[in-house]
C-alpha cells in the first residue's frame, strides 16, 4: 500500500469523500462556464455587471450545491426520489395556476425574490424516478406491458403539463431523456420501433390540421417549422433569427474575428446572443478553434458521466447517470443544431454557457447526483 493510500483509507470521512470526487468532471464543468463567462462579459460590451457576473454568482452557488449533494450518500437521495418528484408536479401545477408570464409563455414560478423554472428540475427529477423504478422493478418484467406502462405514465404526466406552458422544447427533452433511460433499462427496442411508427403519424397529423380550429401546435410553433424548411422565404421576419445565427457562425473563420470584436452580437443584429443563440456568438469572435474547443470540453463531459455510469454496480446510480448524461447531450445536440439551422428553433439553452438561473443551477444539482453515485459506489 502506497502512502497516498495509506492516507486515504485512514483519512476522515468528510476528508475521504472530498479525495474520492471526481474532480476532472468539476474542472471540466467549471472550464466551460469560465469560457461561458467571457464570451458573456464579450457580448455586453465588457460590462461584467450585465450579465457575467450574476452568471458567475449562481455558478459558485451551484457550484456548493453540487458539493454539499455529491456528500449526501446515494441511497439517501434514492429514498426520497418519489417524494422530489411529487414536490416538482405540484410545482408544474402551480405554474398552470399562477406561473408569471415571459415571452409569451408560462413557465416561471416567482417564490419571494427567486424566480424558478420547475420544467428544468423535473428533467432531473424524472430521470431519478425512472432509475428507482427500475432499480425496485424485477429485470425480468421490464418489456412487459403492464411494467412499461408505468414509466410511460411518469414521463407522460409532466410532459404534458409543459406542453401547455407552453413549452415545446423542454417537453421534448423530457420525452426523449425518459425514452433514454427506458432503453438503458433494457426495454425492448420493438416499443420504441412502435413509437418511431406513431410519430410519423403525428407528424402528419400536425401539418394537415394546420389553419383548422383544432390544429395541434400554435401559430408561433408552426412558423418555426416554416423558418426551419425555408429561414431565406422571410430573412427579415421569421427566418431572421436564423439567417443571422448563420451569418455570425460562417463570419467567425477559422480563428474568429477576436475577443469583443464581434459585429454582429456587438451591433444587436444576433437575437437572444446571450441565451439560446450564444454558441453563434462563440464562433464568431473564436471561430472554428473556439467551438471545436467547447465541443472538446462537452466530448470529455459527456465520457466521464458514461465511463461513471459502467464502473458503477448500483442499478440505481447507474440509470441516474446515463438519465442525465443523456439529457446533457441533449441541451448540446438540440441547441447546437437549433442555431445552425439543422432543427426548428425550440429555446433550449447551451448547458453552462447561455446565461440563465434555472439550468445552470438544476444542471449543478444534477452533477451533484453524479458526484454522489461516484462518491459512494460500491467499490
Amino acid at each position: 500500500m502506497s502512502f497516498l493510500e495509506y492516507r486515504v483509507k485512514t483519512a476522515p470521512t468528510g476528508l475521504r469523500k472530498v479525495l474520492h470526487l471526481n474532480w476532472a468532471l468539476v474542472v471540466l464543468v467549471t472550464a466551460v462556464s469560465a469560457i461561458g463567462f467571457l464570451v458573456l462579459y464579450s457580448i455586453a460590451g465588457g460590462r461584467m455587471e450585465l450579465w457575467a457576473e450574476p452568471q458567475m454568482k449562481r455558478f459558485g452557488v451551484g457550484l456548493l450545491l453540487m458539493f454539499a449533494i455529491a456528500f449526501v450518500p446515494i441511497w439517501f437521495w434514492r429514498n426520497v426520489t418519489a417524494l422530489c418528484y411529487v414536490v416538482t408536479l405540484l410545482l408544474l401545477v402551480a405554474v398552470e395556476l399562477f406561473g408569471a408570464v415571459g415571452m409569451g409563455a408560462q413557465r416561471w414560478l416567482d417564490i419571494g425574490p427567486i424566480r424558478i423554472q420547475p420544467s428544468e428540475l423535473m428533467k432531473v427529477t424524472l430521470v431519478m424516478m425512472l432509475a428507482a423504478y427500475y432499480d425496485w422493478l424485477d429485470p425480468k418484467k421490464v418489456s412487459r406491458p403492464l411494467w412499461v406502462l408505468v414509466p410511460v405514465l411518469l414521463i407522460v404526466v409532466p410532459t404534458a403539463l409543459v406542453v401547455i406552458q407552453p413549452n415545446l422544447g423542454t417537453s421534448l427533452m423530457l420525452l426523449m431523456g425518459g425514452a433514454a433511460v427506458m432503453f438503458a433499462a433494457g426495454v425492448s427496442i420493438w416499443y420504441y420501433v412502435v413509437v418511431l411508427a406513431l410519430v410519423a403519424g403525428a407528424v402528419t397529423a400536425v401539418f394537415t390540421t394546420r389553419g383548422t380550429p383544432w390544429q395541434f401546435l400554435h401559430d408561433y410553433q408552426y412558423r418555426r417549422i416554416d423558418t426551419f424548411l425555408d429561414p431565406s422565404a422571410d430573412p427579415l421576419g421569421a427566418g431572421y433569427n436564423i439567417m443571422q445565427a448563420k451569418i455570425a457562425l460562417g463570419s467567425g473563420g477559422w480563428s474568429g474575428k477576436g475577443f469583443m470584436q464581434g459585429t454582429q452580437s456587438r451591433l444587436n443584429f444576433l437575437p437572444e446572443k446571450h441565451t439560446d443563440f450564444i454558441f453563434t456568438t462563440l464562433g464568431e469572435e473564436f471561430g472554428f478553434v473556439g467551438t471545436m474547443t467547447l465541443l472538446v470540453l462537452y466530448g470529455l463531459i459527456l465520457f466521464f458521466l458514461f465511463t461513471s455510469a459502467l464502473q458503477n454496480k448500483d442499478r440505481f446510480s447507474q440509470l441516474l447517470i446515463l438519465g442525465i448524461g443523456a439529457n446533457f447531450f441533449l441541451y448540446i445536440a438540440v441547441n447546437m443544431s437549433m442555431v445552425m439551422g439543422m432543427a426548428p428553433v425550440v429555446g433550449v439553452p447551451l448547458p453552462f454557457l447561455s446565461y440563465g438561473g434555472s439550468v445552470m443551477l438544476v444542471l449543478l444539482i444534477a452533477f451533484g447526483l453524479v458526484q454522489s453515485a461516484y462518491v459512494h459506489r460500491l467499490r
